[in-house]
């Protein structure tokens, strides 16, 4: 059938909740749906399931050993604020996050596997965090590294020099000292993955951390809170203050919250790179770098879920139209700009102008070569439109969830699942005469090393996004073959299996292997904007009158166990143009199939010129299962033209040259890419008329 918007009235049951998802939004008053419980979901299968078993048993692993590595010096700088060695501290400041956000990952995959070596290295790494926390909460291993010798130094060489954390005492002189230590960085995604670890593992020792920390976050900012607002770099703290609240309900953390936000704009020298310029409730456009800005949003919109505030969803909405329909790419990336200036514009001062860096630039200004695209900022894009969701039910949120997480996201880490990418170009070009900030190649140790653990959480919760509940049911928001497996009060308990083989496809079957009890709820189904016709059936017969609303399919009836859903969705090719406003892409398309975004790389041309293809307006496509580095994926072939052009060395313009040979060409998924090897790679292509 065709998309269409029926009114339906639903005699709606109230179902309360036993969530206690990545976010646990099930008690938060202006949420109206929750993430499935931590354990709750699995990939039994199919695409998400290789994928999963490659980070569970390899990816994790991997970084593992990177972090105890002398590239990294992550564990070693643990095990000297410790006490466990004497030594320096060695790296980036904000290498203590990123083993945080690696934590994270390894509790969320051990929340499936319950596997003991998995426990064993947490347990590990959880111990020098509690050896190296100050008694007041504070923990920064650069600052209590720098404390401890000059402990050293001043002691008496005939007394025992053994020192742990706590002999570092209750101050924290210096904290804060430097915006760009990202110490509240670091501290947020402490407390965030210590509400996971305790979530997936049922243990309180990291979680007490997590706590101490949020603490220390507290009593700093209700004393000194100007000097806390200058130290908001990628805050990820406004995200953990919030969801400390929901795991404990203590309204402090909701107080630090909405400190933290209010108190943004009071910052003498702020600027529009770091969202401070002025006050958070001024701002209606996405601007500056895109990682501090999706992370400021996330946290805004935990902060609305829990106090609803009119205005900050307002700013939220505003902003979100901004990104979605003038300043993010074709696979949901953003912050196209490695530098730049903001505002950008003839109508302002010129002494108002200030830099940017990784940042978003003007509306439309989505160059491809030299995007910036960092994974993170990618990710920040992922958490905003899930907290979104969260907050109001609409699809085109959870639309854009998906789309990140296939194509710019996942981009982020090899196949093999131990490289990964900072950045994510959609154009690479060996003919291009300068040297960008960023390898072209996947590497498995970047000197700025926030994406590659930040991928590997994310990547590694994907199954906590493929179903919420909500009052009135269950949100189907990710398909791929995987089963529910939890408690809802009012229902009992529950077993739904899917099965499918999407993104590849798009018949989807879900079917109620558990459900002891007759009761009556909504199966709310996403209807992805991709997707133009549909079949629905329920028990095989077919369903033609169900509502359609905000994106989500509704079929409201009394379920029993044995109820089978089919959803059937048809995955055509198609040609995407962009806004003839985005410059760099008018006159070309990009190649869509269902959820992925496809390219052209060099390796499968057969020696033709990258730049020589031109593909037909009306191409017919053909798909074609083949493996990349042992993954199974999906290809798509068509016939296009060779223009067969002469080099443009030495050349800035020409005449169109008119001669052109068929040729066959091959499109892999973006996320693909560059697994075999270095080449030339193209997500947008010239169109042949």
């Amino acid at each position: 059938m065709k998309r269409t918007l029926l009114s339906l009235s639903l005699a709606a049951m109230a179902l309360p909740m036993l969530a206690q998802g990545l976010t646990k939004t099930d008690k938060s008053q202006y949420a109206v749906s929750a993430g499935a419980p931590i354990g709750s979901v699995r990939w039994t299968g199919g695409f998400w399931g290789e994928r999963f078993d490659v980070f569970s048993h390899k990816s994790v692993q991997s970084m593992w050993e990177t972090w105890q590595s002398d590239r990294s010096h992550g564990f070693h700088n643990f095990l000297v604020a410790s006490g466990e060695k004497k030594g320096k501290h060695h790296g980036p400041p904000f290498h203590d996050g990123d083993m945080y956000k690696w934590l994270e990952a390894v509790a969320s995959v051990y929340s499936i596997t319950k596997d003991a070596e998995l426990d064993k290295i947490m347990d590990r790494f959880i111990g020098c965090v509690v050896k190296s926390q100050m008694p007041n909460g504070y923990i920064h291993t650069p600052v209590i590294i720098t404390e401890l010798n000059k402990q050293l130094e001043n002691a008496d060489n005939s007394k025992d020099n053994t020192v742990v954390g706590t002999a570092v005492g209750t101050g924290a002189d210096g904290a804060f000292g430097n915006k760009l230590n990202f110490e509240t960085y670091n501290l947020g995604h402490l407390i965030t993955s210590s509400i996971v670890h305790k979530r997936a593992t049922g243990k309180t020792t990291f979680f007490d951390c997590g706590v101490k920390a949020a603490d220390f976050l507290y009593e700093f900012c209700m004393k000194n809170p100007s000097e806390l607002a200058k130290n908001a770099v990628c805050p990820s703290h406004y995200m953990a203050a919030a969801e400390m609240y929901r795991e404990t309900g203590n309204k402090k953390y909701l107080e630090l919250a909405q400190r933290l936000i209010d108190i943004r704009g009071t910052v003498p020298d702020g600027t529009d790179d770091n969202q401070d310029r002025y006050g958070f409730r001024q701002q209606y456009e996405a601007m500056g770098h895109a990682v501090r800005a999706t992370y400021l949003y996330s946290g805004v919109a935990d902060l609305y879920m829990e106090t609803g505030e009119a205005q900050l969803m307002k700013n939220l909405t505003s902003i979100w139209e901004d990104i979605v329909t003038r300043k993010m790419y074709i696979n949901g990336a953003c912050g196209a700009l490695y530098d730049g200036t903001s505002p950008d514009g003839t109508n302002y001062k010129p002494d108002s102008i200030q830099k940017v860096h990784q940042s978003f630039g003007r509306p439309y200004q989505l160059p491809q070569s030299t995007a910036h695209n960092e994974t993170c900022a990618n990710i920040g894009n992922m958490l905003m439109n899930w907290r979104l969701f969260e907050a109001t039910g609409e699809g085109k949120y959870t639309d854009l969830v998906e789309n990140c997480f296939f194509n710019s996201i996942l981009c982020g880490i090899s196949l093999d699942g131990t490289k990964y990418f900072y950045t994510n170009p959609l154009r690479v070009s060996d003919e291009l005469p300068y040297t960008l900030r960023w390898p072209k190649e996947r590497q498995d140790y970047i000197s700025c090393f926030c994406c590659p653990p930040n991928t590997l959480r994310t990547l590694c919760e994907t199954q906590y996004y493929a179903y919420s509940i909500a009052k009135d049911g269950i949100y189907v928001n990710l398909y791929g073959e995987d089963e529910l497996n939890t408690s809802i009060d009012g229902i009992g308990n529950i077993l739904l299996k899917q099965h499918t083989d999407y993104p590849w496809d798009g018949n989807v079957k879900l079917t109620f292997a558990k459900l002891k009890k007759n009761k009556g709820f909504a199966m709310k189904l996403r209807l992805p904007a991709w997707c133009e016709k549909y079949d629905l059936q329920v028990n095989g017969e077919a369903i033609a009158d169900a509502e359609v609303k905000g994106g989500y399919i509704i079929i409201y009836r009394k379920w029993k166990q044995g109820d089978e859903i089919a959803f059937n969705m048809e995955m055509r090719t198609k040609l995407v143009e962009a806004n003839p406003l985005v410059e760099e892409a008018r006159g070309q398309v990009a190649v869509q199939r269902g959820p992925i975004i496809y390219c052209l790389e060099s390796q499968d041309l057969n020696g033709v010129d990258i730049d020589d293809v031109a593909i037909p307006y009306n191409a017919a496509f053909k798909t074609v299962e083949t493996t990349i580095d042992g993954s199974r994926v999906i290809a798509l072939e068509t016939e296009a033209y060779n223009r067969g052009e002469s080099s443009w060395k030495g050349s800035l313009y020409r005449e169109l040259g008119k001669d052109k040979k068929k040729t066959t060409i091959r499109l892999v998924p973006y996320y693909a890419w560059g697994n075999r090897g270095k080449g030339e790679m193209t997500v947008w292509i010239p169109v042949a008329l």
